[in-house]
C-alpha cells in the first residue's frame, strides 16, 4: 500500500451508554484501513454527555464548539441516560453543534444487507435508499414558549421556521444525490394540513426540480409515505424531508432494515468550512450499556461515511465491504441481531475482514 501521508484530527464524543462502547470499533477499524491507504488518525476525545450534565450541569463548556473548530471531523457515540430530560441533552449538545457548524444535510443510508432478514417479507437485498433531512430549522426552531404554567389556560407555542436559503440547500444536495444514484426523488410534505410551511416547501421542490431536469420527482403526503416505505421499500431511492419528517423516515427506515444498531448518520456540512459529524442512530441504550454487547456496525458504518466525507470513497467502501462480508459469510450476531456474539467478538471479525483484503 501507499506510504501514510495523510493525518486526520478526529474530535471523539463518546457520550453515554452503549456510545462509550461503540466508539472504540470504530476507532480500530479506522485504524486498520488507514494504514492501508496511507491515512492516520490523531483522536481527542470529549466527556460531553449526561454525566456531564449532572456534574456540571451542562453537556458540554460554553466554549465546546470553538474547542473542535478545526478538527476535521466528529464521531459522535450517543447521547441520553435516565435522569436527564432527552429535550436537555439534545438541546445541550447535539443540536447547538448541527447549528454552529453549519451541518444543514443529515444524512441517512438505508440497506436491508445480506444475512440481516428484515422484519418485513417484502425487504430484500433490493432496499436501498437514502433519507436527506434538513438538519438546522424547520419544526425544530427555538422560536416559542410556554405561557400560564400551572394554571388551565397553560399553553405552548412552538414555531416552525423554513427559510428559502435553508430549504433550497437541502433539496439541492438531495436532487444531486438522485442524480448520482437510481434518478429519482420523493419529497415528504404534508401541505394538504400545515397551510403555510409546506406549500411553501412544495414551491421550493418544484423549483428546485427545474434545476435537474434529468431526475424523476414526485411529492407524498407523509402519512401515506410511511405506509408506502412499509409496504414496498424497495420503490424507494432518495427521500428528501424537512426536519421532523425527515427524522421519522429514518428511523422508520432504519427498523425497516433489520435493526437501528445498524442505523449510520453524518450530520454534513457540505461546503466543509466547518467539521461534520457522523454518528449511530441507536442511542445509548441504558438497558444494554456495560454489558459488552452493543452493536458496533452503526459506528462502523458511520465512520466509513466520515472517510468518504473526507475524499477517500475507496478506503470508506473497505470497511462497508468488510462488515457487510461477516454479515453474508458467518453467524455471528450481537443481540440485536439475534445472536450471542458480543461487541469484541464481532468487531475483531471486522477487523480480520478489513485486514484480509
Amino acid at each position: 500500500m501507499v506510504a501514510m501521508n495523510t493525518r486526520y484530527r478526529i474530535a471523539l464524543i463518546p457520550g453515554d451508554g452503549i456510545g462509550t462502547e461503540v466508539l472504540p470499533p470504530a476507532r480500530a477499524v479506522l485504524d486498520a484501513v488507514g494504514r492501508r491507504h496511507g491515512l492516520s488518525f490523531a483522536y481527542d476525545s470529549f466527556d460531553w454527555s449526561c454525566e456531564r450534565h449532572l456534574a456540571e450541569g451542562a453537556m458540554m463548556p460554553a466554549d465546546g464548539p470553538d474547542r473542535i473548530r478545526h478538527h476535521d471531523a466528529v464521531l459522535l457515540g450517543a447521547v441520553g441516560r435516565p435522569g436527564v430530560p432527552d429535550h436537555v441533552s439534545l438541546w445541550g449538545l447535539l443540536i447547538p453543534l448541527r447549528r454552529r457548524f453549519r451541518q444543514y444535510v443529515n444524512l441517512r443510508p438505508i440497506k436491508v444487507l445480506t444475512g440481516v432478514p428484515s422484519p418485513l417479507a417484502r425487504a430484500t437485498a433490493d432496499v436501498d435508499f437514502v433519507v436527506v433531512r434538513e438538519n438546522v430549522e424547520g419544526e425544530y426552531s427555538e422560536i416559542g414558549g410556554r405561557l400560564n404554567r400551572g394554571f388551565p389556560d397553560e399553553m405552548a407555542v412552538q414555531e416552525a421556521v423554513f427559510t428559502r436559503p435553508g430549504v433550497e440547500r437541502v433539496l439541492d444536495h438531495a436532487f444531486t444525490a438522485a442524480r448520482a444514484r437510481g434518478g429519482h426523488l420523493v419529497s415528504a410534505t404534508k401541505s394538504n394540513g400545515i397551510v403555510h410551511t409546506m406549500p411553501f416547501w412544495d414551491e421550493l421542490v418544484r423549483e428546485a426540480a427545474d434545476r435537474f431536469p434529468g431526475v424523476a420527482w414526485r411529492q407524498e403526503h407523509i402519512d401515506a409515505l410511511v405506509a408506502k416505505i412499509v409496504l414496498d421499500p424497495t420503490a424507494f431511492d432518495v427521500i428528501v424531508g424537512s426536519n421532523l419528517f425527515g427524522d421519522i423516515l429514518s428511523d422508520l427506515a432504519a427498523a425497516v432494515a433489520g435493526s437501528i444498531g445498524l442505523a449510520p448518520a453524518a450530520n454534513l456540512n457540505p461546503e466543509r468550512e466547518y467539521p461534520s459529524m457522523f454518528e449511530p442512530v441507536h442511542g445509548s441504550a441504558p438497558d444494554i450499556a456495560g454489558q459488552g454487547v452493543a452493536n458496533p456496525l452503526g459506528a462502523i458504518w458511520s465512520a466509513s461515511m466520515m472517510l468518504d466525507h473526507l475524499g477517500h470513497p475507496e478506503a470508506a467502501a473497505e470497511i462497508f465491504d468488510a462488515f457487510t462480508s461477516v454479515l453474508a459469510t458467518t453467524d455471528a450476531r450481537t443481540p440485536d441481531l439475534g445472536g450471542t456474539a458480543t461487541t469484541e467478538e464481532f468487531t475483531r471479525l471486522i477487523l480480520a475482514a478489513v485486514t484480509d483484503r
